[in-house]
């Protein structure tokens, strides 16, 4: 079916077919699963906007096959993309039915007293991750060591899947090796040159990883070097590499056994899994194609600086750190500081909930939110209450979060 005229004939198919009828305006519901296993779908969904707009329809399917066809359109106004990140914390415990604990989370602030069991139960989700078959998986078995075959098999399956975007045999290679290192040196400032100790040159490297970058395997985060907005990313810099999934990082890391027992996931591989999951959940909640991580980052002869993200929130750029509790430095988040126009840092650790008041060595004083980072799902949220509500000591509710993704 390659035009608008098929629309018709495709409608009453269906609805025969599985014995349906086509209810009044905006009363039905059309899922499709796997679309990109029949291009010609993907075009005929403008159709659906333009001569049945009483039927909503949401097409599900893997982008690797798609968006590597120059012959694809995308229908501006008509059809709207999203991605579909891994689970969310909330989402896992929704997913395991840990209906008590996901309430907590309709609490703001949330109450302390919840405190080591959404830890406990947040260990066990970085160290499994939200892909969503390893979710269903172990919410069905509880069994860890039964999700050792589904890692392989999704790292097998990208793998596979190399020749349907490498446009030739080099750049397939290349490719190859990077999905194998990307895991390796997720949360890491990289270099394109040499990259995973390969002998790869700088060129190769950028396109193979640009290329993964389409696919959403993987993201290339860029610093900006201003405190202010607009954000720009400065692309001459070296990104810092994040990959899909945390838990799969941690499975071919090989150090799940290092998360099982830890009272804090700042002390597991210097830190880099607790910011790169930290970074995973702030990404959780963005479906657009477009949204983006970035960092803070000041390169000088004579120091250097790098806070772990930068969140807009209502034309500010917040501030956000990932570090243990005493022993975490904020010599940067002092420096980012002293350049911004107002007074809100964030910091992600395995402490409760503390609000303090903070000074530079310039002597600029402003708020840092400590938050445990289980909460890092909820950071437009709790950025909202530090801004209106940041002073209050009494609990406040706010809506809940949205359900678990059961798929």
């Amino acid at each position: 079916m390659q035009s608008g005229g098929d629309i018709h004939l495709l409608v009453q198919s269906i609805f025969i077919a599985k014995d349906k009828k086509l209810l009044a305006r905006n009363e039905t519901l059309l899922f499709i699963d796997e679309i990109q296993q029949i291009p010609e779908a993907i075009n005929l969904l403008r159709y659906f906007f333009e001569d049945y707009p009483g039927i909503r329809v949401i097409a599900a399917g893997s982008l690797l096959e798609s968006i590597f066809n120059e012959k694809r359109s995308i229908h501006v106004g008509r059809v709207e993309y999203l991605v579909m990140r891994p689970v969310s914390f909330p989402e896992f415990l929704g997913a395991i039915e840990q209906t008590a604990a996901l309430e907590q989370f309709g609490i703001m602030p949330i109450n302390g007293f919840a405190h080591h069991t959404l830890l406990r139960l947040f260990h066990t989700y970085a160290l499994i991750g939200g892909m969503p078959e390893i979710v269903n998986k172990y919410a069905a078995t509880k069994d860890l060591t039964a999700l050792s075959s589904i890692y392989e098999e999704l790292i097998n399956a990208y793998l596979d899947d190399v020749e349907k975007y490498g446009r030739n045999d080099t750049l397939i290679r290349v490719i190859r090796q990077c999905i194998r290192v990307s895991f390796t040196e997720a949360g890491k400032r990289i270099k394109f040159q040499h990259f995973g100790q390969s002998d790869y040159k700088s060129r190769e490297v950028a396109e193979a990883l640009r290329v993964l970058e389409k696919t959403f395997l993987l993201s290339l985060l860029y610093p900006t070097i201003s405190a202010t907005l607009p954000l720009q990313p400065d692309l001459r810099k070296s990104p810092r590499l994040q990959v899909l999934d945390t838990g799969m990082m941690n499975y071919f890391l090989g150090i799940q056994i290092d998360i099982l027992g830890t009272e804090d996931m700042s002390k597991i591989h210097q830190g880099t899994i607790i910011e790169h999951l930290v970074g995973q959940e702030l990404l959780a909640s963005q479906f657009n194609i477009l949204s983006s991580l970035n960092f803070w980052a000041r390169e000088k002869k004579t120091s250097q600086a790098e806070v772990d993200y930068v969140y807009p929130f209502e034309g500010q750029l917040i501030p956000i750190e990932v570090k243990s509790g005493k022993d975490g430095s904020l010599k940067s988040l002092h420096l980012f500081m002293d350049e911004a126009p107002h007074d809100m840092a964030l910091r992600f650790y395995a402490g409760k909930l503390q609000l303090t008041q903070v000074s530079t060595p310039a002597g600029k004083s402003y708020r840092l939110l400590s938050l445990p980072y289980y909460l890092a799902s909820q950071t437009k949220e709790y950025i909202a209450w530090l801004k209106n509500e940041g002073n209050a000591s009494s609990p406040k509710t706010h809506p809940p979060v949205s359900p678990a993704r059961s798929k």
